[in-house]
């Protein structure tokens, strides 16, 4: 939805009435009235456009004060006209001044135009919170010529926040936009993008978890049977090889391989059965 803006403040005899806290906050509480006891057709329409026109310079300032965070200025006069609509439609003339219903309603439609679009990723809205709060308070704590970066502690203080929320929001500042994988970090002819800076899964992990799991049913083999596991895959011999030395056949070596894994991978599956507590043979 696109609303015009006008160059000029309209010349209607409410641009004459006395104002209040801003120059933009015209006396319009005749124009509410009438628009409240019209019936929905070409008349009203006329005076809500009319209010419109007249609380738009308004709804640009409260769009104003969320400049430089990353969203276009006329993109964010777009959400705050929109959002001065829906205070127009929805206020009652009955229940006290427009500009203190108007205000809150429109500065929440573009805070949450920045929560639901502007941000690449869903971050929780605590985090967004806390982002705001981080960003308002480097801003006052850097007001005065050469004041310094504040640092996590000063702005914990200045806050109320601990240092670790202080952390997030700081984390979160930035945070917007995503970069791609594929983005390029370095520009040498041996540049590297940002995928080949993340880690990968490391198997020797699983390999570790499985030693451990499966030392419980080993201890309890038979002395004959862990050697004969022992030199099969730590030693890597041969079926052959463990029947000369121990002086049975390959046959029986290689029955007596099989049962001991099957115990020991019983054992393993009895523990993970029982929440990890050693299974009973």
């Amino acid at each position: 939805m696109l609303i015009d803006t006008p160059s000029h403040r309209p010349s209607d005899t409410t641009a004459a009435a006395p104002r209040r806290r801003h120059d933009d906050a015209p006396d319009t509480a005749a124009l509410f009235t009438r628009m409240a006891e019209l019936q929905d057709g070409p008349e009203r329409d006329a005076v809500r456009d009319e209010l419109v026109t007249a609380w738009l310079p308004m709804a640009h300032r409260i769009a104003g004060r969320f400049r430089d965070r990353g969203e276009a200025v006329e993109d964010l006069r777009q959400v705050a006209a929109l959002g001065l609509v829906k205070a127009i439609d929805r206020f009652d003339p009955s229940r006290g001044a427009f500009e203190s219903y108007a205000v809150p309603t429109i500065t929440g439609e573009v805070k949450r135009h920045f929560r639901d679009r502007m941000w690449a990723l869903r971050v929780p809205r605590r985090v967004q919170e806390l982002r705001n709060k981080v960003r308002v308070a480097r801003r006052e704590l850097t007001q005065s010529p050469g004041s310094p970066e504040p640092s996590v502690a000063a702005i914990a203080a200045h806050t109320g926040l601990t240092e670790d929320e202080v952390g997030a929001g700081m984390e979160a500042l930035e945070s917007f936009s995503t970069l791609s994988l594929d983005a390029e970090l370095s520009s040498d002819d041996d540049g590297y993008s940002l995928a080949d800076t993340l880690g990968a899964s490391d198997s020797s992990y699983d390999v570790v978890v499985d030693r451990e799991s499966a030392k419980e049913g080993l201890r309890r083999l038979p002395e004959r049977e862990r050697a004969i596991l022992y030199m099969r895959f730590f030693e890597d011999m041969t079926q052959s090889r463990i029947a000369d030395q121990l002086g049975i056949s390959q046959m029986h070596v290689s029955r007596l391989i099989s049962r001991s894994c099957a115990r020991v991978r019983a054992d393993v599956m009895g523990q993970r059965g029982t929440g990890g507590r050693s299974a009973t043979t």
